[in-house]
């Protein structure tokens, strides 16, 4: 009989390296938001892969990137406090960008928690983590590049790194993918119950569906300044269907990126709040009022009173 086997495996890379929808392609499901913006995850999201003989928990982390605001210092310590304690690293490059000084810096963060990942059963219970290098989005370029790529990778990962390449839009070796993570995961217990995808609490991910709505089609320097809080969410009595009141507020740093995100006669955060109220209804599985206000929180990024607030 196949012992089951267990394991917290992080996803680690550049802003925009495919993490957020590898992590949701493997999970099945939408837990992590995307968006082709830097900075869209602020959080580590974890996913859960419920297997037969085995329980993947992921976490995707925010892009590591050297950061310019007490936001983005913020956001890098938590990877790195992530990456601490993990039993699996995964370092997400992109197939059709160049490995560039940016992904050598990440690499050189992992280095000192690395372990060995090959090899034999006492390799494998030595301290820190193994890492797997992953080659994201190959149905982007053609097989010889993609074969660069990895070749590239493995090289700056050193011997001890597996290498391999995935789709996460198409699915090819995501199967692949997911028996070596469970290969390098230890004997151990399921870690949540059977049927778990996240262990997210649902304001996180309401407040997350918002601001990936929110960010859909904007400006490049709103992405990193926008912010958004659930206040209140209020099941509404004798509704039938069940129906929740959700109130919650957009923070920008400036009045122009309140204009931006309102729209002309509000059309803009109307369209927000079309997009996120589908995504919200599905995660609560009933009929939802969503009501939006934006505010102007100057500066927020680089405050840290204003920081707590919204959470970081």
């Amino acid at each position: 009989m196949t012992e089951f086997r267990s394991g917290f495996i992080c996803f680690v890379g550049r802003p925009n390296t495919g993490k957020s929808t590898l992590t949701n392609a493997l999970v099945g499901d939408k837990i992590a938001i995307t968006s082709n913006r830097p900075q869209t995850t602020r959080h580590a999201i974890r996913g859960i892969v419920n297997l037969p003989d085995a329980q993947l928990v992921l976490v995707d982390t925010p892009g590591l990137h050297r950061p310019r605001t007490l936001l983005g210092k913020r956001l890098n310590d938590l990877v790195l406090d992530t990456l601490s304690e993990v039993d699996i690293i995964c370092l997400c490059i992109p197939a059709d960008e160049p490995i560039g000084p940016g992904d050598k810096w990440i690499i050189e963060q992992i280095k000192p928690l690395a372990r060995r990942a090959r090899g034999d059963r006492s390799a494998r219970s030595a301290p820190g983590a193994a890492v797997v290098g992953i080659v994201t989005k190959l149905d982007k370029v053609t097989p010889d590049k993609v074969g660069d790529q990895l070749i590239k990778l493995s090289q700056l990962l050193g011997d001890d790194a597996e290498v391999i390449p995935v789709s996460a839009k198409s699915g090819k070796q995501l199967d692949v993918l997911s028996d070596l993570l469970v290969s390098l995961c230890e004997p151990g217990p399921a870690f949540y119950p059977d049927g778990e995808l996240t262990d997210e609490p649902e304001q996180v991910l309401m407040a997350e569906f918002i601001r990936e709505a929110a960010l859909e089609g904007v400006r490049d320097e709103l992405p990193h300044s926008l912010a958004v809080t659930i206040e209140e969410v209020i099941p509404r009595e004798g509704t039938d269907p069940p129906m929740v009141d959700v109130y919650a507020h957009l923070f920008v740093e400036r009045d122009s990126q309140k204009g931006i995100i309102i729209g002309k006669k509000g059309a803009r955060l109307k369209e927000v709040g079309t997009a996120a109220r589908g995504q919200i209804e599905r995660l609560l599985g009933c009929k939802v009022y969503l009501d939006l206000r934006v505010k102007v929180a100057k500066d927020w990024q680089r405050d840290p009173k204003q920081l707590g607030r919204l959470g970081f």
